[in-house]
């Protein structure tokens, strides 16, 4: 079994699992699933956070507000050593949800998103337009058939 740094042993990993599930129960109840007493389960969660395993909690929406919105991959490729500029310039447009740096033919892939087509279109040759970006390959998202979200939390 792969050792994750902070994490002890099972008991610790099916904690995790537990918080992960519903992170708002109580210590008692924690602690009745795991047969525990409440003062360890206690104890560990406070050893995790402390060591950085659990970062923090968040809220899940019920419905994403952005459910509705049309989204978008772009595939760039840029003129050599522009990449940190391009980057700077993409970070302060609101409908460029996520980039990558990627090996092949182009070196961004983008996902946008936007309220409409019109409003993607718009972006889409406002990023075109950018210096350092030599080409642009873009693709309407038609529907999303998987989509996993990551229980760590982002290192930035």
């Amino acid at each position: 079994m792969r050792r994750i740094p902070g994490i002890r042993d099972d008991l610790d990993r099916q904690l995790i699992a537990l918080l992960q599930t519903d992170a708002r129960q109580s210590t008692m109840t924690l602690a009745k699933r795991l047969g525990l007493a409440r003062s360890t389960v206690h104890e560990r969660i406070r050893r995790l956070e402390r060591d950085g395993v659990i970062r923090g909690y968040i809220v899940r929406l019920g419905r994403d507000p952005f459910a509705d919105y049309t989204q978008a991959i772009a595939l760039l490729a840029l003129a050599q050593r522009q990449q940190r500029s391009v980057v700077d310039r993409l970070v302060k447009l609101p409908e460029v949800r996520l980039c990558y740096t990627i090996s092949g033919d182009c070196d961004l892939f983008i996902l946008l998103e936007a309220p409409r087509l019109e409003d993607l279109d718009a972006v889409i040759d406002e990023i075109v337009a950018l210096p350092g970006v030599e080409r642009c390959r873009s693709f309407i998202v038609l529907a999303k058939k998987i989509e996993r979200h990551g229980n760590f939390a982002d290192s930035a």
